[in-house]
């Protein structure tokens, strides 16, 4: 009897946690052949980008790297970039790899297997605006969150420029999700460290941040009452929040707000997102509106039982009309049930379906304050929180990701190194 091949495409906070139990449950024992593939060689949990963009989190440090994890946790990695599906012969197909001069490194492959599981996550939604793509940045990978990071300082630099100085560092945010709200936030905390790393005209004052949002209200997945609070502490920051606003197009000097024009040397792009536009024709398999790949309460696709989705592109109904949101909590739920179910199948045993738990919601508005609410299934998200019990909880949900990946032992050391290097090392990445 053939070892089974179980394939993991995306290795974000669902993928790299799947691969990882799936790795140690039956890899390490012969009992399956497990891999993980993705475009990037590391992972960084993508709730901190926003951390990564503005420089408070120095992505070299808390990265994990793929191959060196697959071989402590008995799978294997395979970097890669999925562009099409076979369901007749069962392969993926990669896309040839090429360096940075052009040159091709890796040629196009096929890789089999028997059981296929979708964690690809989700893009930026830019809904068609004119010039958004041309001039606005988007936080979908560390490579985007790296490069606003570089633009950042570079616009740091020119505010003082003998040649044109500049009055203010003009940034405009589009979505008042939580991206765009904690991105706020965290580039005031930026802005107040840099004074004290040789910027001395870098004042809090002459950063003027503006957060647009189409909607009537701040954070509108979340609970009024949390939308409030931290649309009230994003006001005594000086942030400029601007709701029932639609951005209708993006220039190179700033976006179009209807008939006003809103100037900004930066322009963060985060209203909404969608899955990636090639699943829309991946053979035949069921897509949504914004091409999320429809499952079963099973988390199998609705038309190939050989295949699993999971995370931001699965899209996964709930009662009312709903859907599984695309939360980092919803990712590692749906990893730990579909890790059950494989291991079912392959034990000839019957799958359970998915249920979603609501743990409740919490924003991080860097050191000015948390804000969320626990146990949004069990009281209907009434018990707000707020404060440092709230930045305890905010902080607690990636330690659970990394125990996820590492275990209690491991995470304890990581946490105690990274208390370490604020010590240390510079408190902000500058460079």
């Amino acid at each position: 009897m053939t070892t089974p091949h179980i394939l993991v495409v995306g290795g974000g906070a669902g993928g790299l946690e799947l691969a990882t139990r799936l790795g140690n449950k039956l890899g390490r024992k012969h009992k399956a052949r497990v891999t993980l593939i993705d475009r990037n060689p590391t992972h960084i949990w993508k709730p901190l980008l926003h951390e990564v963009a503005t420089g408070t989190l120095d992505v070299d440090i808390d990265q994990v790297t793929y191959r060196a994890h697959a071989k402590a946790h008995g799978f294997e990695f395979q970097l890669g970039t999925m562009t099409g599906l076979d369901r007749a012969a069962r392969e993926v197909v990669l896309a040839p790899i090429h360096d940075e001069n052009g040159d091709l490194v890796l040629e196009a492959r096929r890789l089999k297997y028997d059981y296929l599981v979708l964690a690809i996550g989700s893009i930026s939604n830019h809904f068609n605006t004119p010039g958004v793509q041309e001039h606005c940045i988007f936080l979908d990978s560390p490579s985007q969150a790296n490069r606003f990071h570089r633009r950042l300082l570079e616009a740091y630099l020119k505010l003082n420029s003998p040649l044109h100085p500049k009055e203010n560092l003009n940034i405009a945010i589009v979505g008042a999700g939580a991206t765009g709200v904690e991105l706020a936030a965290e580039l005031h905390h930026a802005a107040a460290e840099l004074n004290s790393y040789g910027f001395d005209d870098v004042k809090r004052d002459r950063l003027k941040i503006s957060v647009i949002e189409a909607g009537p209200r701040i954070l509108p997945a979340l609970p009024e009452r949390i939308a409030a609070a931290a649309h009230k502490e994003l006001l005594k920051l000086g942030v400029d929040v601007r709701v029932n606003t639609k951005v209708t197009a993006a220039t190179e000097d700033g976006l179009s707000l209807g008939e006003e024009q809103l100037h900004a040397e930066l322009m963060v792009w985060a209203a909404g997102i969608k899955a990636p536009d090639f699943l829309k024709e991946l053979d035949g398999l069921e897509t949504n509106r914004i091409n999320q790949l429809m499952v079963l309460p099973t988390l199998q696709s609705t038309i190939d039982s050989q295949i699993y989705v999971i995370g931001d592109c699965a899209g996964c109904p709930l009662p009312g009309n709903k859907w599984v949101p695309p939360r980092a909590q919803s990712a590692h739920q749906m990893a730990s049930h579909v890790a059950r179910n494989l291991l079912a199948v392959l034990a000839g045993k019957a799958q359970t379906p998915y249920i979603y738990k609501d743990h409740g919601s919490l924003i991080s508005l860097s050191r000015f304050g948390t804000v969320g609410s626990l146990m949004g299934n069990l009281v209907g998200g009434a018990m707000m929180i707020e404060g440092r019990i709230a930045r305890m909880a905010y902080i607690s949900l990636y330690r659970m990701h990394q125990m996820a990946l590492h275990g209690w032992w491991r995470t304890l050391m990581i946490s105690v190194i990274g208390k370490i290097n604020k010590i240390i090392r510079p408190r902000l990445k500058l460079h």
